[in-house]
Formats: C-alpha cells, sequence, structure tokens
C-alpha cells in the first residue's frame, strides 16, 4: 500500500488537486479551470462532465508533478463547493437550465434562481429552518430542489440521483451512491450528529415529499472519515491512480479549509480561534463542543468537519466574486486584458506606502451585491457604492478595488461578532485566494482586530482534504498531538494599532451604510 495521498478541491472556477505525504507535506499541486454559464441573472450553471474532467486532469498532472506511481497513492478525497447535479437513475445528466441548454445540468453553489422557494421554506415549523438560522437561503438545496421541480417539471420527472457535487465526485470515483454527512446535514436539512437522518416531514412540509424517491438520497448519512470504497475501472483508468486506491467521504470545500487549517494549531485553544475560508465567497467558520444555534449563522453541525465537534458558520456570498464585478464594470478595465486582482493590489501596495490605510476614502463599498449570509441572511439585500466621481483613471479603479476590499473586511468583522462565542475569538486562521496576496490578511488583522495567520508554502484547503482521507484509510501521519507541523511559510500577523484605530472609521461608515439602506428600503417597501 502506498503511503501517500491526493486531495481534490473544486472550486467556483476550476478544480485543483494536491499530493501529500504523511508529515502533511504538499509534494505537487495542479489547477484546471471549470468554466460557467449565466443564462441570465441569479442563473449560475455548470456542465458536471467538465467538472470531473477538470477533476482527472488536475489529478494526473499532479501525481506526475510528484514523480510519484499510481500505486503510490493510497487513498484519494474530494471536497467542493455545495453545487447541485442533477442525474436520472441510470446516471445521465439532465439539464437544470432555463435556457434549455442540456449539457448544463449543474447549480452553482452561488445560483439564487430559488429566493423564492427559500423564503417560502423558512416558514416551515420545523427544527430544520432553525439550524439555519431562522432564514433558509437559496444556497441550500431544498430551495434549489423546489424550484427545479416547479420550474422544470420535465427534468423533474426524469430525476433518479441528485448529488450534492462532492458526493457527485465520489459516485464518480466508485460507483457509490453514499451520501456523506458534510453536505446532507449543512445543505440538506438532515438531522445535525452522524449519522444524521434524512428530514422527510420537513421536506413534505416544504412539497418535496418525493425528494427521497428523485434525488435517491439515504435514510441516513454515511459517517464522515469513512472509506465509500476503491476506484472503479473507469475512475482509475481516468484519474490514472491504481484500483487499491481508497475513496473517502466527500466533504464541503469550506469545510476542508477549516480542517486544514485547524490542524496547525493548538486543539486546546480551539474556541480561541476561526477559520476565515476566503475566495469567490467566504466563510467564518468556528466549533464547538455544544450545539448553538443563532439567527444569521447557520449550524451547528456535528461531525461535518472535525469528529465530535459541532460546527457554526456564516460569512457572504460574494466576496472574490464582487471584486471581480466591480473590476469588470469599471472603465479603466475595460479592453482584451483587465488587470488581474494581484497586479492592482500591487498598485495599491505602493500607494498605501504614500498614503497609509486611509487611501481611497470616503470612498465607500457596502458589499451585499448578492445578498447577505450574515449576521442577517437575506438574499434580496443588495450593495452600495457612496463617494463615486466621474474619475476613469486606473488610479480610481484601484480605490475602488482597495475600498472594497475594506468592506469585505468591515462585513467578516460583523459576520464574527454575531456568532455566539465571539467574544473569546482572537485569532482568525486565513485560508483560501484572498491569501495570496500579503495585503488581504494584514487587512483584515487591522480592521478585526484579531491575529491572522496563514500559510503561503501549503493549500490549506487541500492538505485539510488530504488529512480527512488519511484518517478515513486509517493511515496514521506523522504528526504528534498539535496535528501537522508548521510548514515553511506560516505567517502570523498581528493587528497594528494605529492602522486599526484608523480603520474604526471604516466600520463606523460600513455600520451607517446599512443603516441608510435600510432606509432606503422603508422608503420603496
Amino acid at each position: 500500500m502506498g503511503e501517500h495521498v491526493i486531495a481534490v478541491d473544486v472550486g467556483t472556477g476550476s478544480a485543483r488537486a494536491g499530493v501529500f505525504d504523511l508529515a502533511g507535506r504538499q509534494l505537487a499541486r495542479a489547477v484546471t479551470p471549470i468554466g460557467l454559464n449565466r443564462p441570465q441573472p441569479l442563473h449560475y450553471e455548470q456542465d458536471s462532465e467538465e467538472i470531473w474532467k477538470a477533476v482527472c486532469q488536475s489529478v494526473r498532472d499532479a501525481r506526475l508533478t510528484s514523480g510519484l506511481a499510481p500505486d503510490d497513492i493510497a487513498a484519494i478525497g474530494f471536497d467542493a463547493t455545495c453545487s447541485l447535479v442533477t442525474r436520472t437513475s441510470d446516471g445521465r445528466p439532465i439539464s437544470i437550465s432555463a435556457s434549455g441548454n442540456g449539457s448544463f445540468d449543474t447549480m452553482l453553489w452561488m445560483d439564487h434562481r430559488a429566493r423564492a422557494e427559500a423564503a417560502e421554506c423558512s416558514l416551515a415549523d420545523d427544527p430544520v429552518v432553525m439550524r439555519f438560522g431562522g432564514r433558509l437561503s437559496p444556497e441550500m438545496q431544498a430551495p434549489k430542489l423546489l424550484w427545479l421541480k416547479r420550474h422544470l417539471p420535465e427534468a423533474w420527472a426524469q430525476a433518479g440521483q441528485i448529488f450534492d457535487l462532492c458526493d457527485y465526485l465520489t459516485w464518480r470515483a466508485t460507483g457509490s451512491s453514499a451520501r456523506s454527512h458534510s453536505p446532507l446535514a449543512s445543505k440538506w436539512g438532515y438531522d445535525p450528529t452522524a449519522p444524521g437522518a434524512r428530514p422527510d416531514d420537513f421536506y413534505r412540509r416544504i412539497g418535496l415529499s418525493d425528494l427521497a424517491e428523485k434525488a435517491g438520497v439515504p435514510e441516513k448519512s454515511t459517517r464522515p472519515s469513512q472509506i465509500i470504497g476503491g476506484l472503479s475501472e473507469t475512475a482509475s483508468n481516468e484519474l490514472g491512480l491504481g484500483r487499491a486506491c481508497l475513496v473517502a467521504t466527500g466533504l464541503i470545500d469550506a469545510y476542508a479549509g477549516a480542517v486544514g487549517v485547524f490542524a496547525s494549531e493548538d486543539g486546546e485553544n480551539f474556541d480561541r480561534k476561526a477559520a476565515l475560508i476566503a475566495g469567490t465567497s467566504s466563510c467564518v467558520i468556528r466549533f464547538d463542543r455544544e450545539p448553538q444555534t443563532k439567527a444569521g449563522c447557520w449550524g451547528g453541525f456535528r461531525d461535518v468537519a472535525l469528529p465530535d465537534l459541532w460546527l457554526m458558520e456564516a460569512g457572504q456570498s460574494a466576496s472574490g466574486a464582487l471584486l471581480d464585478h466591480l473590476v469588470r464594470m469599471h472603465p479603466a478595465a475595460r479592453g482584451a486584458s483587465p488587470p488581474s486582482p494581484m497586479f492592482l493590489l500591487d498598485a495599491i501596495a505602493d500607494r498605501l506606502v504614500v498614503e497609509g490605510p486611509a487611501y481611497g476614502a470616503p470612498l465607500t463599498v457596502l458589499p451585499d451585491f448578492h445578498g447577505a449570509r450574515s449576521p442577517v441572511t437575506d438574499p434580496e439585500l443588495t450593495g452600495t457604492l457612496a463617494g463615486l466621481t466621474l474619475d476613469e483613471s486606473f488610479e480610481s479603479l484601484c480605490k475602488l478595488f482597495w475600498r472594497a476590499c475594506v468592506g469585505l473586511a468591515c462585513s467578516i468583522r460583523d459576520s464574527l461578532a454575531n456568532m455566539p462565542g465571539s467574544d473569546r475569538i482572537d485569532t482568525l486562521l486565513m485560508a483560501g485566494g484572498f491569501v495570496n496576496h500579503p495585503l488581504i490578511p494584514t487587512l483584515y488583522a487591522n480592521v478585526t482586530g484579531k491575529t491572522v495567520v496563514t500559510e503561503a508554502n501549503r493549500d490549506s484547503i487541500l492538505f485539510g482534504c488530504a488529512l480527512h482521507a488519511m484518517r478515513a484509510a486509517n493511515m496514521r501521519p506523522i504528526f504528534d498531538n498539535r496535528s501537522a507541523t508548521y510548514p515553511d511559510g506560516r505567517q502570523v500577523i498581528i493587528p497594528d494599532p494605529n492602522a486599526l484605530r484608523l480603520h474604526e472609521r471604516d466600520y463606523a461608515a460600513y455600520l451607517a451604510m446599512k443603516r441608510h439602506r435600510a432606509e432606503l428600503m422603508a422608503i420603496y417597501a
């Protein structure tokens, strides 16, 4: 049996694969892009066949880069966004596209077409609603499924297997239709402790009494850190791995990130820390030994990431997606090659040296352009820009981009303050695309007042997925009780008192913008 694992992380725009040894070292990493279809506002669609091909390409590339043979890989783990994949009972894709395009069988996690259904589901008098902070998001699966049943009845009639994306990946790898507790508890409403029971009463109340038949979901979820099975012959050939490679249960991507960042920390002080997984969207995740619920938070869910611990989640529906949107809107970015976020941040870094943390003020961005997850779950909320001029220069783009970053950091501070136990949290363990430039972790430290910890030389989301696969395969990592040794590139960022004081103005402006938005909405109500 080999002594290495491969972890696969499927995000919004790419599939990433990493090879790890038992000491937690990342030996190789590969990335393959995935396309996105937007046939109309709020609709975000993907092709699961394209996703699987991207996964296979990344796995093959990562293993080849590592120099390992196929049989050196003992186990593989998958994590993914909470996108929804629709198939017939015999595995054929079913289009979920209102455009009629037959290749798009996957509703992306950020698809918000089911906003009306989410509001309707939230009226159900059921514990499921309470576990989702008193109001379901259209990013959850029940509203999406209800929308599918109502608006695409022919697709619903054909359905026989509907997967959370990470379960689709384990199905493609093994042929097993087992479903992981990680997505079923946190996105489908299953009972929060593994193995969780299917919420048939809730499904019946919201008009999905036939969901078990149409989605093929089991009565109970599969416990975390278990092996689903070995690779099928087809998947073995497609992935370029040996048939003896074991496949672990799937994880929600942000939860894999939380596993990865907490693995390098002192387990005795986990209640003083929260994970911040920031990329296309942002998730704040904290763990507790007891279940808690609160409006504007999702959870608690037990065993969905770390064994025997309850997870609670908050955050933003659009973070990197908001920054990309603002760049596309700006006149200075029009053309064949708009500036990349890294290019903009490099330019902003030079300005900050001269102008300090107040650069770009009083331009203020309220970042809820795709609704809000927390501290109030409301997909109907909108974003606001204040302080714009007619300036179309590159400098004005830099100011807008940076002040949007500041607004996002203020929103995380707001969400974090709403979470139970937040008064004890002094450290944010940060992972995702936002750690790729040093300005952003530093900004989050200076806005939130928390110490921010990042890892530069290891993909924490892939690492968490790899640890999950090791645990499922009974592979004993070469760690002490603190889990993974600190890798080279680990950075600890202490808030700067002067910057923290200046950013208090930004947070006050952010809160004022929320009040003003409420006043405007009341006028048009």
